[in-house]
């Protein structure tokens, strides 16, 4: 069974803020009525649930999902992620482990060894672990049955996962979309009243807009703010939250420095562009995989950016949103 929410504001923030009900987790319906359908369904047939895919962007709560799985089916979740399954042995290892109607949990799966890959598809498709042993001529084929178990996988980059192993996700594949304001404003008033925090309609308006329409997000400018009104002995209000925003140096439309940093850069140096990634990487001293799955999307989302065959070109808005 998952681990019970934790409701001591001093535990660690995933923890503690994490819905471990359906009603708890707020946005993403249309995901959450599927599951619901299919994990009755699995329920009724007592037979555990088939595999699952989660992708999008990081913060948007699909390691929460797969927690709920587990806790909605009485189900023990086992995690691990793809770096961390770095031989075939390792798998191994983990599949062996699992218990009967057991959820295992792989986060970043994108980044599994593909020669990984194939010994976790007779896994997934037919309950069986193909161990080879010895080499050349001698070598042989040892089959292991393991118990029935649902795996959960989520990823950041769908295109990274191969073909066949996407294609094994029987129980289906969930694209988690960002959340609305209103969404984002539930979150924080749920995550204000487990942490204890006593915050004014106005500053979760201001914590609101500023979370990039991420919960993770969301839930850390929060737990900033309330660190910054406890310090200074203060009431959480709208000019509080204004204040340890800027602090922490999150403008009014949730930019970072190193967002305003890219849009000034190509602004500034390169009149507005096209810029291309590798010179835009350079001149504002960032790793080019950073800038383009970290930065980019948000500021694409908000329509300060775009990106064109030539490059990376600001737009009106982002010019005007820092004052060029």
């Amino acid at each position: 069974m998952s681990t019970p929410i934790d409701d001591s504001p001093d535990a660690f923030l995933d923890k503690t803020l994490r819905p471990h009900t359906w009603d708890d987790y707020v946005g993403q319906s249309r995901i959450k009525k599927n599951l619901r359908i299919l994990l009755q369904a699995a329920q009724e047939r007592g037979q555990p649930p088939e595999h699952i895919l989660f992708y999008g962007p990081p913060g948007l709560g699909k390691t929460t999902l797969a927690h709920l799985i587990a806790h909605e089916t009485g189900a023990q979740i086992r995690i691990t992620s793809g770096p961390a399954i770095e031989k075939v042995g390792d798998l191994a290892s983990v599949l062996t482990n699992l218990g009967d109607k057991d959820v295992l949990f792989i986060d970043e799966i994108h980044r599994l060894h593909k020669h990984i890959e194939e010994v976790l598809y007779p896994a997934m498709e037919s309950g069986v672990l193909d161990i080879i042993i010895g080499k050349g001529p001698s070598a042989r084929t040892l089959q292991l049955e393991l118990p029935a178990f649902t795996l959960i996988a989520a990823t950041t980059q769908m295109s990274g996962i191969s073909s066949p192993l996407r294609s094994r996700f029987s129980g289906g594949t969930f694209r988690l979309e960002y959340y609305s304001e209103d969404e984002v404003k539930d979150i924080l008033s749920r995550s204000a009243s487990i942490l204890g925090v006593a915050i004014d309609a106005e500053a979760l308006d201001e914590i609101a807009r500023r979370s990039r329409f991420t919960p993770r997000t969301a839930n850390f400018l929060l737990k900033r703010c309330r660190d910054f009104a406890q310090v200074h002995k203060r009431k959480l209000d709208k000019l509080s939250a204004q204040e340890a925003l800027a602090l922490i140096d999150i403008d009014e439309m949730g930019l970072n420095r190193t967002d305003r940093d890219i849009l000034k850069t190509i602004v500034k140096k390169f009149s507005g562009g096209p810029v291309g990634l590798k010179t835009l990487a350079a001149a504002v001293s960032e790793e080019e995989s950073t800038i383009e799955d970290v930065h980019e999307p948000y500021l694409i989302q908000l329509g300060f950016l775009e990106r064109t065959p030539r490059g990376r070109v600001a737009t009106p808005q982002g010019m005007a949103h820092i004052g060029a």
